[in-house]
C-alpha cells in the first residue's frame, strides 16, 4: 500500500520543500501546470501535484521505488492515463532529513543520467537566448577635420 506523502502544515507542501530538502542542497519550487516544479541548478527532479511529492526515477533508481510500493505520477492523457518517471516520493522525507537528501540525490542522479533538460539560458525580448542577441554597433563622434582612418 502506497503511503502517502501528504503533510498538514498550513503554509502549502511547496513551501515547506526547500526546508525538507536543505541538506541536499538548494532548490527552487516553481508553479506550473495547477502544481510545483522542484529544481536544483535550474533541472527539474520531482514535482508537486495532488498534494503528493514526486522524485524523477529512470531504469536505474526506479526498482528502490517501486520496492517501497510507491505509485507513478500519472495524467489523463487523450481520456487514458498516463504514467511518468516522476514516483511518489516516501513518507520518510518529512521525518528526517537525511532521508530526504538520500532520495533528493537518487532523483538528482536520474536527471544527471538523462543528460537532457540542461539549464536554459533566459530570453531576451524577440525569443532569442540572450547570449543570441547582437548590440547595435556604436557610432564615436568624429573630430572635425579628422579622416577616420
Amino acid at each position: 500500500m502506497t503511503r502517502a506523502t501528504k503533510t498538514p502544515q498550513p503554509g502549502g507542501l511547496a513551501d515547506e520543500l526547500p526546508e525538507v530538502f536543505e541538506r541536499f542542497g538548494r532548490i527552487d519550487v516553481r508553479r506550473m501546470f495547477g502544481g510545483h516544479g522542484l529544481f536544483h541548478e535550474d533541472r527539474m527532479f520531482g514535482l508537486v501535484a495532488g498534494g503528493r511529492v514526486y522524485l524523477k526515477t529512470d531504469e536505474e533508481n526506479r526498482p528502490l521505488f517501486v520496492e517501497k510500493r510507491l505509485a507513478p505520477f500519472e495524467y489523463a492523457r487523450r481520456g487514458e492515463m498516463t504514467a511518468t518517471s516522476y514516483y511518489e516520493a516516501p513518507a520518510e522525507i518529512f521525518e528526517d532529513r537525511d532521508e530526504a537528501a538520500h532520495w533528493a540525490k537518487l532523483a538528482w542522479g536520474a536527471v544527471l543520467r538523462k543528460g537532457s533538460g540542461a539549464p536554459r539560458r533566459t530570453r531576451a525580448a524577440g525569443g532569442k537566448p540572450a547570449a543570441a542577441r547582437k548590440t547595435p554597433a556604436r557610432k564615436t563622434a568624429r573630430k572635425p577635420g579628422s579622416s577616420g582612418a
